[in-house]
């Protein structure tokens, strides 16, 4: 795996997104036959499987499409208008009832809490997903027989 020279300080989450990229890119140039991946499942930190966890197919997917909006940043969504043409007008107006009550919540914080919260919790997904990356790829080199 090629891992970029770090340019910013180690707990930066310019170093942390570039580190992500790099294990996505890597594992895409590993893993050939994605379809192997799709009835197996992640291992816990024990080493045996999490039941209901999504296989690591589920995974590859989702970790190749966040690295997109990591790299280029996210797309407009419209999920308000797809939840109403889905019929789930009602499951809209919880989850509005539900942002309020959080903005009201985040309101109650000055700004720099509100950043630093945010702030850490990404820096906590972006290292738990890279993790997540280097395990899908560590799984399918184990399954060819590729030299690890």
């Amino acid at each position: 795996m090629q891992v970029l020279t770090p340019r910013y300080p180690k707990n930066c989450l310019l170093t942390v997104m570039d580190r992500y990229s790099a294990v996505v890119q890597n594992m895409e140039q590993v893993v050939m036959f994605p379809s192997l991946l799709r009835d197996l499942q992640p291992s816990a930190h024990g080493g045996e499987a999490q039941a209901g966890a999504p296989s690591l197919y589920n995974y590859f997917t989702m970790l190749k499409a966040i690295r997109v909006d990591v790299e280029h940043g996210l797309l407009p969504r419209k999920e308000g208008q797809v939840k109403m043409a889905d019929g789930g007008a009602h499951e809209a107006e919880i989850e509005a009832a539900e942002t309020e009550e959080g903005e009201e919540l985040l309101g109650q914080l000055d700004v720099e809490a509100q950043f630093h919260l945010h702030f850490s919790s990404l820096h906590h997904i972006l290292t738990h997903l890279t993790l997540k990356a280097e395990e899908v790829t560590r799984t399918y080199q184990e399954i060819t027989g590729q030299a690890i």
